[in-house]
């Protein structure tokens, strides 16, 4: 795994600025498994980067229906929440095929290996602040000339 960005939140504008600045990092098709204990804003973080791809509804928890999709301009992003999944197995096929087209797909409480996961998005709770981090979860190895 790579670290590609770390920083520390303090805010719902800081969480908005950040999202501005993962999107260039999360190419399109790019599926994104969120970790961190309940109440680490990864919903939040959700709602920030589905509005900064231009989406103007409010993006809510999956707990209960386990996937939303946002339509925006550059693309459906597709959010799933296996928090309540005992065994996700079932739902992965689904979501495969959901992922197909989509500019991000992003899966809370998602194991990175299961989902075939490009990036792991963990948030860190640090006091009143959390600790954000982005890796790729297979990166691409250095060619040579």
């Amino acid at each position: 795994m790579r670290l590609l960005l770390q920083r520390t939140l303090e805010s719902i504008a800081a969480t908005q600025a950040l999202a501005q600045d993962l999107l260039p990092l999360l190419p399109p098709g790019a599926v994104v498994a969120l970790q961190g204990p309940l109440g680490a804003g990864k919903t939040t973080l959700v709602q920030a980067l589905v509005q900064a791809l231009g989406f103007s509804g409010r993006a809510t928890s999956p707990t209960y229906t386990l996937v939303h999709l946002y339509p925006t301009p550059a693309g459906p992003v597709v959010h799933a929440d296996l928090y309540r999944l005992e065994d996700p197995t079932p739902l992965l096929p689904e979501l495969e095929a959901l992922e197909e087209g989509a500019r991000l797909t992003l899966v809370e409480w998602g194991d990175p290996g299961r989902l075939g996961a490009s990036h792991l998005l963990r948030l860190i709770p640090q006091g009143k602040a959390r600790r954000v981090e982005l890796w790729e979860v297979h990166p691409r190895e250095q060619q040579g000339v």
